[in-house]
């Protein structure tokens, strides 16, 4: 192997390194937000609110744009990525209203 794929394959394995510790970091991110979305499921029940609060999703999916084109990522992915994540939450407080 020449010095440039030796040097190559260092470059490839640090970098597949920091995605494995960032995607240790999501995973862990994620589960404490839903812990917090669990939380905030079961005082709706308690309290017979409605599982979904529409105008605060709005305001998010807004607020994670702006995040996402300040930190260079694509605003619609991030936009689906939350979108997806409101869909689980709801999901997971209609069952707590049941």
């Amino acid at each position: 192997m020449t010095d440039a794929a030796t040097r190559a394959q260092d470059l490839l394995k640090e970098h597949r390194e920091s995605i494995d510790r960032l995607d240790a970091i999501l995973v862990y991110t994620l589960a404490e937000r839903f812990k917090h979305t669990q939380s905030v499921g079961r005082l709706k029940a308690a309290h017979d609110l409605p599982p979904s609060d529409p105008a605060r999703e709005a305001r998010q999916i807004a607020r994670l744009e702006r995040l996402a084109s300040e930190a260079d990522l694509d605003p619609e992915f991030a936009r689906k990525f939350l979108n997806f994540i409101i869909s689980e939450v709801i999901r997971h407080h209609e069952k707590l209203q049941k």
